[in-house]
């Protein structure tokens, strides 16, 4: 996955952290999760504060 992936990056987060509520993750901890999900395969510098907020909203989204 890359960070342009929004909605499979927001479906495995959900996957991997059921317990957490996205609302309160700061982007720090989003990012450093996204770099951690096995299938992620991109520069940790292409990301950015629009692209962490779209996941963040992706996942908000995915729960409603």
């Amino acid at each position: 996955m890359k960070w342009t992936d929004i909605l499979a990056l927001a479906e495995a987060l959900a996957q991997a952290h059921p317990e957490v509520d996205p609302k309160t993750l700061r982007f720090t901890d989003l990012h450093r999760w996204v770099m951690a999900l096995p299938r992620f395969n991109d520069d940790p510098q292409r990301s950015g504060e629009k692209i962490l907020e779209a996941i963040q909203q992706a996942w908000i989204d995915d729960l409603e």
